[in-house]
């Protein structure tokens, strides 16, 4: 983490009695004063009665720390942290402090944990101090909570620390509005150096491809990433995706999307997860477009979640490990969706008389389908039963069919073909981009079906070649795989 900019004042140890020694002591040197040893020669060349008023008012703070330590012991506070530090003229003025404190929230245990905020004046320090966090947007019930978490916060200067964080934070683009609420979830920012890991955080992160508009609001949703350190932290983890194959525009497209990413640690979590799809027959070659389509799948619990659905799929679905990795490998977001949800699409083909043998076939090719809503699979098999009046068996080679819009999709190409006197195949007619789909429209010949393409959710798909099906055939190659396989 990165280091604080303003370090919170440190105490000096005093062992057990200080107080009363410190006492003792200035009663020996006063009565050393009025005797007229000769160890008080050097005092007595100061006017007499300075010395006397010097002592009087050294005596009594010393009698103050007794009486306001004595104070909080009542209260049930641990005083050690604060000898050496300056504490109030009066017991009245702690009193204060501490009723102060309490009103906002704190108790005693709080104030245990940091003493050191009992040192803070309420005018000079804290009032200061949650104003302007209440300028800034932390609401004024949450300032309590707000101070537990970060008491550290109460010895800064609002001008010289406090400001100029706030101000770096505007500079990245995350919003005004969103100031309290990043502070809020991790008010150790106010503490960093700007200088220090924000900078070297943030510089890294587009040096990568991050797109500087996109670092304000990944700042708002996991601002954490400015207190890591790039060199032990984020590059390790980058440098590591990378490496299995995932292109850096990818990456960036991803963390812009999903900054938290940057918190899993690699050690601890990323690179066993990726052993553990590996282990359960996962080609090395699929991990990244895994990852792309599904970046949270690095920091699940992996193991026990693909142990789960590979028996629930073998057991119930009758679809084997091999062919339960190829549905991963198609839809990695399998690993977390509920057993339940997955047992109604595959009941409802199994319902409309498709063969266990045919179903598994289109779960198989197409896993998408476990994730689609009966109601709206309903109505697509309706329509394609009582007006097209097609057979069963073109569900069978072209599942993908249930994913594409009823209304949106299927209706207004098949009333276009239907209009033209023209009959193609599911696959040549849902399954290209609406450009394409009228220059098939306006051709002199039918071009023949190919191979259906690989599905992924949430994007285009890939037909042989290579060539993306898309209504924007300009994209560069990273960004065409980047909308394939990411649904964001």
């Amino acid at each position: 983490m990165a280091e604080k900019a303003f370090p919170a004042p440190t105490a000096t140890t005093a062992p057990a009695g200080s107080f009363s020694v410190h006492l003792e002591l200035l009663n020996l040197d006063f009565r050393s004063l009025l005797s007229g040893s000769s160890d008080s020669n050097r005092l007595l060349s100061l006017p007499k009665r300075l010395l006397l008023d010097r002592f009087a008012g050294r005596k009594e703070k010393l009698v103050t720390r007794v009486i306001i330590c004595d104070y909080l012991k009542g209260l049930g506070i641990i005083t050690d942290e604060l000898e050496g530090l300056e504490l109030p003229s009066t017991v009245e003025v702690m009193r204060e402090r501490v009723e102060f404190l309490q009103k906002m929230g704190l108790t005693i245990d709080d104030m245990n944990e940091y003493p050191l905020m009992l040192a803070c004046s309420v005018r000079k320090n804290i009032i200061p101090v949650l104003s302007y966090l209440e300028k800034i947007g932390i609401s004024r019930s949450k300032l309590g909570e707000f101070v537990k978490n970060y008491p550290q916060v109460l010895h800064a200067s609002v001008v010289v620390e406090l400001v100029p964080v706030v101000k770096f934070l505007r500079g990245l683009d995350v919003e005004k509005q969103d100031i309290g609420y990043v502070l809020q979830k991790y008010p150790e920012l106010l503490g960093f150096k700007l200088e220090g890991t924000m900078s070297t955080s943030v510089a890294y992160l587009v040096s990568i491809g991050v797109n500087p508009r996109d670092i304000g609001p990944m700042v708002t949703q996991y601002p954490y990433f400015l207190g890591m350190r790039v060199g032990t932290m984020i590059k390790p983890l980058c440098d590591y995706l990378v490496s299995l194959g995932l292109p850096k525009m990818i990456l960036a497209r991803m963390l812009e999307k999903r900054a938290y990413i940057l918190g899993y640690d690699l050690e601890e979590t990323v690179k066993p997860n990726v052993d553990c799809l590996i282990s359960f027959g996962i080609r090395r070659e699929a991990i990244a477009s895994i990852i792309a389509q599904y970046p949270q799948i690095l920091g699940l619990p992996l193991k026990a979640k693909l142990s789960s659905q590979q028996y629930f799929f073998s057991l119930k679905l009758k679809i084997d490990p091999e062919k339960f990795a190829r549905v991963i490998e198609k839809m990695p977001q399998i690993v977390s969706l509920n057993q339940h949800v997955i047992m109604k699409p595959f009941e409802f083909l199994l319902g409309r008389g498709i063969s266990p043998e045919d179903v598994v076939h289109m779960v198989v090719k197409c896993p998408q389908l476990l994730a689609q809503r009966v109601e709206l699979m309903k109505n697509s098999y309706y329509y394609f039963k009582s007006e097209m009046g097609r057979p069963v068996k073109e569900l069978v080679d072209f599942p993908e069919y249930f994913t594409y819009s009823l209304e949106s999709r299927i209706k207004p190409r098949y009333q276009s073909l239907q209009s033209r006197g023209i009959r193609g195949s599911l696959n040549w007619f849902l399954n290209c981009s609406d450009r394409r789909f009228e220059e098939r429209l306006q051709g002199d010949y039918i071009d023949a079906d190919t191979a259906g393409p690989p599905f992924y959710l949430g994007g285009k798909l890939v037909l042989p070649g290579s060539e993306m099906v898309s209504d924007q055939e300009e994209d560069s190659d990273d960004e065409v795989l980047y909308r394939r396989t990411v649904s964001l």
